[in-house]
């Protein structure tokens, strides 16, 4: 970081010492025992939190896990590790963390029923499909949190951060899903939460080296050791490649809906008061809700319409307003 711009971020007046850091992100340090405990403790209860927000669609109560879960603790104290050059212990804590979460959401998941869908629930499929947008506001939250460490006069502001990258809620999702034996969901609230811990880690990293706090004896002070940049490479990679392609692939699939609600729409402009309400691409399916007084127009016609403006062999099922679901076919057969 240049010094002007260290200057301003963190001035000198109000840069925490080493030992305030560490004694708030290294549990190690100090008081160890109370401070595992209390670790533990709120991490089940906001767990338990969380699982119970998620499975109700509540967001007021998983912001609530968000704000007392203590999981971006060790997660920084990862970054001031590597910056210092030392082993805390921080890593094998975060392992065991999300070891814990995942498993009370995967208990958690047994209350369901067998017919339930996990997408129709906002919780958790607002945290199975990330972007690379969530990427930039993840990173941009690691580095608030950062500078509300570093500084005295910011720490207001880390209950905010706290809500803004969301830790347990991501992995509570990954467990429910794995408990209902939803792979590929539960490997998207993963990805998510990775993503949340690179940008924590990373911008931890940056902003602890700017402080210049010296390391152990012999070591150089504020330069993280060459497999931390390795392994924040490899962590970067894992997380980019994956969130790249979805974003990629939601963008296609709101230009296909696009073009399906258009088609649609021209489909039923000689039927009077028939309107398209909603279009939707789930599980490789594209459903059509429609609202009209009368019957259906043959739906050879929206087939015919929808050829080119789809993949051949997608299905498609119309869903009338009367309770009715028809197989219109496949497109391009």
């Amino acid at each position: 970081m240049p010094s002007g711009v260290r200057a301003r971020v963190l001035p000198a007046s109000q840069r925490r010492s080493l030992d305030d850091l560490s004694q708030d992100l290294d549990l190690s340090h100090g008081d160890t025992v109370s401070k595992r405990s209390a670790f533990w403790t709120m991490l089940t209860l906001s767990s338990v939190i969380a699982a119970g927000g998620v499975l109700t669609d509540s967001t007021a109560t998983v912001i609530g896990a968000m704000i007392i879960a203590p999981l971006s603790t060790p997660i920084m104290g990862i970054a001031l590790g590597s910056v210092q050059r030392r082993r805390t212990g921080s890593a094998k804590v975060v392992l065991l963390a999300c070891a814990l979460v995942i498993a009370i959401g995967a208990v958690f998941s047994t209350v369901l029923p067998g017919s339930y869908e996990l997408l129709s629930n906002s919780q958790i499929a607002s945290r199975t499909s990330p972007g690379i947008m969530d990427l930039v506001a993840a990173l941009a939250t690691g580095f608030a949190g950062a500078v509300a460490l570093a500084r005295r006069d910011v720490a207001a502001v880390l209950p905010g951060v706290a809500i803004a990258i969301s830790l347990v809620p991501p992995l509570v999702v990954a467990g429910v899903c794995l408990g209902r034996l939803a792979g590929w969901l539960a490997l998207g609230a993963l990805v998510l939460f990775v993503s949340n811990l690179f940008a924590l880690v990373f911008g931890g990293m940056v902003v602890f080296a700017a402080l210049r706090h010296g390391g152990p004896a012999g070591r150089e002070p504020g330069r993280p050791a060459r497999r931390t940049y390795a392994a924040m490479a490899f962590l970067f990679a894992v997380v980019v490649v994956p969130l790249s392609a979805n974003t990629a692939l939601t963008l296609l699939l709101d230009t296909w809906t696009g073009r399906a609600k258009a088609a649609a729409e021209d489909w039923l402009a000689d039927q009077p008061d028939a309107s398209v309400t909603s279009v939707d691409a789930k599980s490789r399916t594209m459903y059509i809700q429609v609202r009209l007084p009368g019957d259906l127009p043959p739906v050879q016609g929206l087939l015919d319409r929808l050829d080119g403006q789809l993949p051949d062999g997608v299905p498609v099922v119309v869903d009338a307003s009367r309770g009715r679901s028809i197989d219109a076919g496949r497109v391009g057969q």
